[in-house]
């Protein structure tokens, strides 16, 4: 359009007190600002804008030419945002909080060195609703039920144990009635499920509890040396192979497992490659056999 300029120069005059203040924004000279805005009038046959002291205002066809512009560069903007992303490869992943923060997020620069694909992560936990805010993929623990037919990818099968950081274990060890058991809001039977999955027995029910509202800050609170965290192997791998944290009494399988779901059987693009990438990875979530307990 000829004059896409000038309603472009208008419509951001239309929102301020002065066309130095306009000329200001748009990076151009004030006599340009009143250029194309006379072009416009011209063009018209109205006036836009009428001064007052300093200040300029708009006249009655100025304001509904400003609903007007507004309205269309608004819609022109975000034309162009979507047109932009759709160039960017991004996907949207949903991932349940304490697996995000303790062990996706430490790997995620692999993935993006090896793809270009950028990851976008929201943090949820159980029930998901793909599709919506352009989520694509959710990782998730399959303990809950799902309401939706969602395709699930068997990522790895989750181990647990007991984790304790190396100097609140050796003041513990020789009098295990002492161990402060903590325990998460969001998962209020983790050491019972342990308890009844391994031949080791603790004092569950003890003098010593603590609770928290997060998994993830049962397991700070171990490494921080408040206690014995029940800790789900991905989450603590790390830790672990750092000596953070120990676990004496090794781990064993909760019977459930770390999937991946999407609306597709069969994934393409981004989104292969993803699944391919986190199945790789998480394969390898699994305690060696010194670490498994015996």
């Amino acid at each position: 359009m000829r004059y896409l300029k000038a309603f472009h120069v208008f419509d951001v005059s239309a929102s301020c007190s002065s066309f130095s203040e306009a000329a200001l924004q748009l990076n151009i000279t004030h006599g340009a600002v009143s250029k194309q805005i006379k072009t416009l009038e011209t063009y018209l046959g109205v006036e836009l804008f009428y001064k007052k002291g300093r200040n300029v205002y708009l006249t009655t066809q100025g304001e509904k030419l400003k609903v007007a512009t507004r309205q269309a560069f608004s819609e022109l903007e975000t034309s162009v945002h979507e047109l932009r992303q759709s160039q960017t490869q991004a996907l949207e992943v949903s991932c349940e909080p304490t697996l995000t923060m303790r062990w996706l997020m430490p790997r995620l620069a692999d993935f993006y060195e090896r793809s270009g694909i950028d990851v976008r992560l929201s943090t949820a936990g159980g029930a998901i609703e793909l599709g919506a805010n352009g989520l694509s993929l959710a990782i998730r623990r399959d303990d809950f039920e799902c309401l939706r037919d969602y395709h699930k990818t068997p990522l790895v099968a989750e181990w647990v144990g007991p984790v304790f950081s190396p100097e609140y274990w050796e003041k513990v060890k020789h009098d295990l009635r002492e161990i402060t058991l903590i325990h998460s809001a969001t998962r209020p039977t983790a050491w019972q499920s342990w308890q009844d999955k391994s031949h080791h027995c603790l004092d569950i029910k003890g003098k010593h509890q603590q609770t928290f509202g997060h998994f993830y800050f049962c397991i700070q609170a171990a490494i921080d040396g408040l206690g014995a965290a029940m800790g789900s192997y991905p989450f603590v791998m790390d830790d672990i192979k750092r000596g953070v944290l120990v676990a004496p009494f090794g781990f064993v399988p909760s019977g459930c497992d770390y999937m991946l779901m999407s609306t597709k059987t069969e994934l393409e693009g981004a989104e292969a490659l993803f699944s391919t990438w986190l199945a790789e990875h998480l394969s390898q979530a699994i305690p060696t056999r010194d670490e498994q307990e015996k």
